[in-house]
């Protein structure tokens, strides 16, 4: 790598549930690596700082590194919260001890990972969701406009509806299944407990309820499939949005996409792809060149 001034690489992949940092060589051999927790910059500047710099401490000392070694590494930031430019700026107006830093989104990240730095397009569905297409050196992105005023197909939204159908269950205007009563148990079946719960819940915590009910679809719970059924629907409108930007095939990615594609319909099964890489293999890539999203 001709006139490239660090001796290390770092990826971070931020999202609304957790922050994954690794520390590689100019090689790309990974030294190191850690998790922490959420590093979505729309939920704070100084929150989402504070996780990265947790993460890369961690992973440092897994690569025998120490504070000294920060200003020798370059950072490639891909960052849920992003693609809002005023968090963007604030987010990098932060003080930090590292050699050089480069910010743009964890769809970003995620998309030249799977592609090899290649042209392609992904979509995440994870606790939140956004479609990015990389095309002839542009970036085309539909959706991802956080939680809950987007996020279609996200475990978010699914775990939103969820407990909006519970408590409709509750008052006796949809039936009240076995999903309905394993959400009412973990409150207690105290509804006082969910409303006080709601006015301070993050996406990541009606995410939670993603695993029970892709597990009570399983036993034919008709919300547990309502839910999947409309989590797939909202994932094939993000794929079709895609797909008229110019994406041919789409690489589906997050902890829903992992487990929804079976929900989907053939002709979408068909589009899917399978990525190369993950969001910390594109991170990874950032931290070699300027990737930032925004000019500072």
């Amino acid at each position: 790598m001709v006139n490239f001034p660090y001796r290390y690489l770092v990826g971070i992949d931020g999202g609304g549930t957790s922050c994954r940092a690794r520390i590689c060589d100019l090689d790309g051999n990974i030294l190191g690596e850690a998790k922490t927790g959420s590093a979505n910059i729309l939920l704070g500047s100084d929150i989402a700082m504070a996780s990265i710099q947790q993460a890369i401490t961690l992973a440092a000392q897994q690569a025998q590194l120490t504070t000294a070694d920060y200003p020798t590494m370059s950072v490639g930031l891909a960052l849920a919260g992003a693609e809002q430019q005023q968090a963007w700026h604030a987010f990098m107006q932060q003080p930090h001890p590292y050699g050089a830093i480069t910010l743009n989104t964890d769809a970003y990240g995620a998309c030249l990972g799977a592609w090899g730095g290649k042209d392609g397009a992904i979509l995440i569905a994870g606790t939140g969701s956004c479609g990015i297409l990389l095309l002839n050196g542009n970036q085309h992105i539909v959706g991802g406009r956080e939680f809950p005023i987007s996020d279609q197909g996200s475990g978010a939204v699914m775990g939103l509806h969820l407990i909006q159908q519970v408590l409709l269950s509750v008052d006796g205007i949809v039936p009240k299944t076995e999903l309905a009563h394993h959400v009412l148990t973990h409150f207690d079946h105290d509804i006082d407990a969910i409303v006080s719960w709601s006015k301070t819940a993050r996406p990541c915590d009606y995410g939670q309820f993603s695993p029970a009910i892709f597990s009570f679809s399983e036993r034919n719970d008709p919300l547990a499939i309502s839910l999947l059924q409309q989590t797939a629907a909202d994932i094939e409108m993000w794929m079709q949005a895609l797909i008229f930007r110019g994406a041919h095939n789409i690489c589906l990615m997050g902890g829903i996409g992992e487990h929804i594609q079976a929900w989907l319909t053939p002709p979408m099964q068909h589009r899917l792809a399978t990525p190369q890489g993950d969001a910390m293999d594109g991170a990874i890539a950032m931290a070699r060149s300027n990737h930032n999203l925004f000019v500072r």
